[in-house]
C-alpha cells in the first residue's frame, strides 16, 4: 500500500468512521486522484456519495457536485458538516439561499475552508454564479443522477444537457457522472454528451441480497391488499 492509500483509508476512518471500502469505492477515488474522468454506475445503498466526499477533502481547491434535488444537497451538507466538524467545509448554491447567506458562502469558499459545494445545473447557467465560479481553483465536477443527461431526464432538467459547455467555460478539470440507473445506452449517451468518452467506468453489481421478487395468485384480491 503506498502513501495515498494510506492516505485515503485514514481519512475514510477519520471522517466517515468506516475501515474498509466497499465494492469499488477505493478504485473510482483513486481514478480521480489520478486526475482521470470517471463514469460511476453504483446501485441506491452503493456508496457514491463517498466516491466524492473523500477526495474532496483530500484535493487542492473545491469540488463542484451537480445534483437535482434542494433536500438532498442539504442533506449532504449537513452530513459533511457532520463529518468533519467544521461547518465552512460545504456548502450549497440555491434558490432558497438569501442574498447574505450566498455571500456567506462566497466567503468560505475564498477563504479555503469549503471543499465541496453543492449547486444545482440550473444554478450553472446564471451569469453571476458563471463568473463567481471562475475565481477559485476547482478540483473536479461530480454529476450526481446523471441519467439525467439522458432519455427522459432532460425533458425536466434540460440544463443537464449544457453541463459540457458550461464546465468547458468555467474551467475544466476531472469529472465524475454517478448514476443507479443507466442502460448501455443511456450510459454511451451520458458519456458523449459530457466528452467522457475515454473515462474509466466503474460498474457495481446490482444484486442486492436482501431484497427479492416474490410473484403470488391473485385470489379474492381486496383481501389480500387489505392483509398486505
Amino acid at each position: 500500500m503506498d502513501a495515498r492509500e494510506e492516505k485515503i483509508y485514514e481519512l475514510l476512518k477519520k471522517y466517515f468512521g468506516f475501515n474498509d471500502f466497499k465494492g469499488q469505492q477505493k478504485e473510482v477515488i483513486l481514478s480521480l486522484l489520478d486526475g482521470k474522468d470517471s463514469f460511476v454506475l453504483m446501485p441506491t445503498g452503493g456508496g457514491k456519495s463517498l466516491c466524492y466526499q473523500l477526495p474532496a477533502l483530500m484535493l487542492e481547491g473545491t469540488a463542484i457536485i451537480i445534483s437535482p434535488l434542494i433536500a438532498l444537497m442539504k442533506n449532504q451538507v449537513d452530513a459533511m458538516r457532520g463529518f468533519s466538524m467544521e461547518e465552512g467545509v460545504a456548502h450549497f448554491l440555491n434558490s432558497t439561499l438569501s442574498k447574505a447567506e450566498i455571500n456567506a458562502v462566497k466567503d468560505d469558499i475564498m477563504s479555503g475552508k469549503t471543499k465541496l459545494l453543492y449547486v444545482a445545473p440550473e444554478s450553472l447557467t446564471k451569469e453571476e454564479n458563471l463568473e463567481f465560479l471562475k475565481k477559485f481553483k476547482i478540483s473536479f465536477y461530480a454529476v450526481d443522477e446523471a441519467h439525467c443527461i439522458s432519455e427522459w431526464g432532460h425533458d425536466f432538467r434540460p440544463e443537464y444537457r449544457r453541463i459540457r459547455s458550461i464546465v468547458n467555460e468555467i474551467g475544466r478539470a476531472p469529472l465524475m457522472t454517478l448514476t443507479a440507473t443507466a442502460t448501455p445506452k443511456v450510459q454511451h449517451d451520458i458519456q458523449k454528451n459530457l466528452d467522457m468518452l475515454d473515462a474509466n467506468v466503474f460498474k457495481s453489481s446490482f444484486r442486492r441480497p436482501n431484497l427479492y421478487y416474490e410473484v403470488r395468485p391473485k385470489i379474492n384480491a381486496t383481501k389480500q391488499i387489505i392483509k398486505y
